[in-house]
């Protein structure tokens, strides 16, 4: 397994959600490209943008989140593994924000609509 520039827990972690998903480095295809936004000259001189495509599902993954192309690596892998999980029905660490944060919009306007009746609401 590759090693990237974050800590042996994070590579650790990424490497057990990858075996646990079937996801092998050999069925990875890795390009890189340059990235857009900020950084400057860095970002126009340097390949830091990371795109990866798993073959065996023809799922894609780009990402330019940062200017160092190691972490993009991780970060493309990480975004790669979330969306093979959502794929095979299991829910994200994000599914489960969206959902927490669509039932904190309903309760406040459940809220609203016992303070100012139901036609303020609507």
């Amino acid at each position: 397994m590759i090693t990237f520039a974050v800590s042996e827990e994070k590579n650790r972690w990424l490497k057990d959600r990858m075996e646990a998903l079937g996801i092998y480095e050999k069925d990875i295809q890795e390009n890189f490209i340059r990235s857009s936004g900020k950084g400057g000259q860095h970002v126009n001189k340097t390949s830091t943008c990371v795109y990866l495509k798993h073959i065996p599902t023809g799922l894609e993954v780009k990402c330019m989140k940062d200017r160092s192309q190691s972490i993009n690596r991780f970060l493309a892998r990480r975004e790669l593994v979330e969306k093979t999980e959502r794929l095979s029905g299991v829910q994200t660490s994000g599914d489960k924000k969206r959902e927490r944060k669509r039932k904190q919009k309903l309760k406040g306007k459940k809220r609203a609509q016992v303070k100012y009746g139901k036609k303020a609401c609507n």
